[in-house]
């Protein structure tokens, strides 16, 4: 069986991190059974999670993964697109990592009141004379990776405004199907829905969620992924509470 690793529930998700929810997403596509395990980043093969270890390979690196499956199993995440529409679900992807995902790394990492309340606790196991040196070059690193990407060069407003560009062009891909692409999903979805999941959680207020929010198609369209991915959860009871 594949042995999943990631970082856990938390901050009102069922899984910490986009991109191992994308991975355990694409698992429930595939039909595949796993179990998961928590990790720290430096036990993987890459220093980052997710990774899985299957019959006693590790694959590192969701995209890689993802490969994997498909290459493995024979499970297609694009089947039902033509050779057009798997271009633009790639380009999707790209835009969402590549863009999107920092918006969401700004919110938790670099807005002080939410590294307090969600990051700074990856530290509360280190000895307490390490610790607030061991959060201060964690967010340093963060902040760093940020201002790299390009988003953290903007005033906080103007990062918003870019990264609301990005929900624009999903929003309106979206349109009003169930799927990025069309009536099923595709793997590109697990990937739009474990971002847009992780700036919408309740647990964190910024900028960034209330300006996700208005759009309505985003929020049904993480909605009826809990639903479909983890039915167990409770994230319309989270989201009413909020």
């Amino acid at each position: 069986m594949i042995t999943l690793y990631g970082f856990g529930a938390g901050f009102g998700l069922p899984e910490i991190s986009p991109f191992v929810t994308k991975t355990e997403v694409q698992l429930k596509m595939a039909g595949l059974g796993y179990r998961k395990e928590k990790a720290v980043p430096p036990a993987s093969p890459k220093g980052q999670l997710p990774y899985i270890v299957d019959d006693a390979e590790s694959i590192a690196d969701s995209t890689f993964i993802r490969a994997h499956i498909e290459g493995k199993y024979g499970f297609d995440f694009d089947a039902p697109l033509n050779l057009q529409q798997r271009a633009q679900a790639w380009a999707l992807e790209r835009m969402i990592e590549h863009h999107l995902y920092w918006a969401l790394v700004g919110a938790r990492w670099v807005d002080p009141e939410n590294f307090a309340k969600g990051p700074m606790h990856f530290f509360d196991g280190a000895p307490e004379h390490l610790r607030e040196k061991l959060c201060e070059d964690a967010q340093f690193r963060v902040a760093e990776n940020y201002l790299l990407s390009g988003l953290g060069r903007h005033a906080p407003d103007e990062d918003i405004d870019l990264a609301v560009r990005s929900l624009f062009a999903l929003s309106v891909q979206l349109g009003d199907k169930p799927y990025l692409m069309g009536d099923t999903p595709c793997g590109t979805d697990a990937t739009a829905f474990a971002t847009l999941a992780g700036i919408l959680t309740p647990f964190f207020v910024s900028q960034l969620r209330e300006r996700t929010e208005q759009f309505r198609n985003l929020t049904a369209y993480v909605d009826r992924g809990m639903l479909e991915y983890y039915p167990d959860f409770g994230w319309s009871r989270l989201r009413q509470a909020a």
